[in-house]
This record gives structure tokens, sequence and C-alpha cells, in this order.
């Protein structure tokens, strides 16, 4: 029998017991720091203008296809979306600051939070194109699944993109989540059919997957002129 089953008085196979169980606190409204990045709770008044600037940088709009929402014609288009989809505590969404430049580069949220059940999802990741391909991108996902597991104890995180959105299957996998299936004709965006691809980290693999991104961040994995030595994707194998 596989071992991480057991069977009850009836011979039936269940899961094994979760007698120490605590329900999970709520994501704190804390700035989250690193060497690259800043996250902080979004602050449409403060975060609104570079946020619009940094996205605009996409001038075809690429990012936004696979979204719900976006892309945006204006600064006041923008803002009206933020102040109508962004202020809620569920999804709660960040901004990512780029401690070089000291402007708002990106967004992502804490979505889906289930704090009895200790399920906690990371969503609505908009990472700019100055912020693309860079480092910062992997330490805002480590950051924020640092504290999910560490600071808040949760047992399982979620990703979940269109099963055709191959860019972003592609980092899920890197980051270090697992695959899990594909819920199918799950939403509709944008008047098109959405297939969801279901990926996760559980909180019995986090310390590998940490030492990994530890490993990856570090400085003396990266060259002077910035390229990597050894890749996120090698080290999580």
């Amino acid at each position: 029998m596989n071992q991480k089953y057991n069977k009850n008085k009836l011979g039936q196979l269940i899961g094994k017991p979760v007698n120490d169980w605590k329900i999970c606190k709520f994501p704190p409204k804390l700035k989250m720091e690193g060497k690259y990045c800043v996250i902080e709770i979004l602050d449409i008044k403060k975060h609104a203008e570079d946020l619009f600037n940094s996205f605009s940088k996409d001038t075809k709009d690429y990012d936004w296809t696979y979204l719900h929402y976006g892309g945006f014609k204006s600064l006041k288009e923008f803002k009206k979306w933020l102040y109508k989809d962004c202020v809620k505590n569920d999804p709660l969404f960040h901004t990512i600051i780029d401690k070089k430049q000291n402007i708002a580069v990106g967004m992502a949220s804490y979505l889906r939070i289930n704090q009895v059940m200790g399920s906690i999802e990371v969503g609505h990741i908009h990472f700019s194109p100055l912020m693309q391909q860079k480092p910062i991108g992997t330490e805002v996902m480590y950051l924020m699944m640092k504290r999910v597991f560490d600071e808040l104890n949760y047992r399982r995180y979620e990703w979940k993109c269109d099963s055709l959105n191959k860019r972003s299957c592609k980092a899920a996998k890197r980051l270090g989540f697992t695959f899990e299936g594909i819920f199918r004709q799950h939403s509709i965006v944008k008047k098109h059919n959405r297939d969801t691809a279901w990926f996760s980290v559980i909180n019995k693999e986090w310390h590998r997957i940490k030492k990994n991104y530890e490993t990856w961040l570090d400085k003396k994995n990266f060259n002077d002129d910035g390229r990597q030595k050894i890749s996120l994707k090698s080290l999580m194998g």
C-alpha cells in the first residue's frame, strides 16, 4: 500500500491524519523586500501612473492576451479598472517596485484564499517588459511563496493559467510548480473558451524549492554581465 494513505476501520483507503492543523492567517498587508524589488499592497494613487507607463511598453498588448481584462488605452481607463476590481481583500493585489529604478513595474495577487483548508493561489501576474527575463521576476515569486509557507503556514499554493498560454505554463514549471491537469471549458475569456491548466506547490516540497530559489538568486550565480551560471530549471530538476 502506498505509504501516503491509511485505512479506516472498514478497510477503506483514507488520507493521512492532519490532527495538528490550525487555520491559516490572512496574508498581511505588509511589504515584502528582496535585493531587486519591493512588493507593496496596491495603492492606486501612488502606483497607477507608473504601472500604466510600464505596461504601455508592451505596445501590441501581447501580455494581456490571456487575462480577463486589458489592455488599456488610457490611464483613465486603467484606473477605472483598478478601482473596480483591484481594491478587495480577495484577490489581494500587490504592486512590484523595481528598487534600482524606483518605479512600479508589475502586479501580482493572492486570491482564492482559503484559510480553513490552507490553500491559496497566486494570480493576476502581469510583469511589464521592464522586468521580463530579469532576476526581479523570479525574486517576486520567491518572496510571495516564502510568505505563504514560512510566515502563514499554508498547505497548498496554486498557479492557474490558460492551457494555451505556453509561456505561463513554462514559467510555472520553472518556478517549481507541479502540473496537475486541465479543467476543460473552465471559463470564457474575451469571448473565447479557456481550458485551464492547474499547477501547485505543497508545503512538504517548499524546503527543497526554497533552497533552489536561494541558490539561483545568490549573486555568485551571476556573471559580471548579469548572465546566470546555473538555470533555475536545472536546479528544480
